[in-house]
């Protein structure tokens, strides 16, 4: 990926929004950037508070309320573009957004009842059962990351497969993208019509598209190119890998 590529991904256009609008105000391009960064945050953020000891109302009305402040009022704007990983900064402004606020009782009315990013509170707390007995709000968050970041770039792959019109394929050799024991190939041939060299081939193509992907939404949360292999590696280290 060169630099002027690089310099597209979503992150990056907001981090220049921040630094060059003279009148204070996100330009549309960074704001519809940040808006599609904090969908796909709300789920580690929503988790972190959980752990932090809010029930669901609380949660739910505090991560809304900090999303409406981070894109209304453009805090954005605070980031450095020398420590530019999405991540680190949301969480930080995160931590901040809860020291600071003092009228919990009134979260519902942030933002003049505004929802920007929307999510599923029931499901969330389906999927913090998963969190390990003692486990730090730092650490939840960590971890909820990395699941949503795989989720994410799994949900590329797929739409990637359903565009070619090979839905079946995808559904067929998905789970064979963690590399362990799945599916005999003998089996996913003999299903699928194909030779059992055809489906080693596929897998192998599959496998290298999917982590194209991940790289790639990795690389809309970094200001620099440099570092997608480090986000990579904490991925991997928050899933226990």
């Amino acid at each position: 990926m060169g630099d002027g590529r690089f310099l597209t991904t979503r992150w990056s256009v907001v981090l220049r929004a921040g630094k060059t609008d003279p009148q204070g105000q996100i330009q549309e391009q960074a704001r519809e950037a940040l808006e599609r960064l904090a969908e796909s945050y709300w789920f580690p953020l929503y988790a972190y508070v959980r752990r932090r000891g809010y029930d669901e109302e609380a949660a739910r009305d505090l991560t809304q309320g900090f999303f409406v402040r981070l894109i209304e009022r453009h805090d954005v704007s605070s980031a450095s573009p020398e420590r530019g990983r999405f991540r680190s900064f949301l969480l930080t402004a995160l931590k901040n957004f809860l020291v600071n606020e003092e009228e919990r009782e009134r979260a519902l009315k942030r933002g003049g009842g505004r929802s920007p990013v929307s999510f599923d509170a029931g499901e969330a707390d389906r999927k913090m059962l998963e969190a390990v007995d003692g486990e730090t709000p730092e650490r939840t968050f960590e971890r909820t990351w990395a699941q949503s970041v795989l989720e994410r770039a799994l949900e590329r792959l797929r739409r990637d497969y359903d565009a070619r019109q090979k839905k079946e394929l995808f559904d067929a050799l998905k789970d064979e993208l963690g590399g362990g024991e799945g599916t005999p190939y003998a089996e996913l041939a003999a299903r699928l019509g194909f030779s059992e060299g055809a489906i080693k081939v596929a897998v192998h193509r599959m496998r290298s598209r999917y982590r194209g992907h991940l790289r790639q939404e990795v690389a809309d949360t970094v200001a620099q190119a440099g570092d997608v292999e480090d986000e990579l590696r904490r991925l991997f280290e928050a899933l226990g890998a």
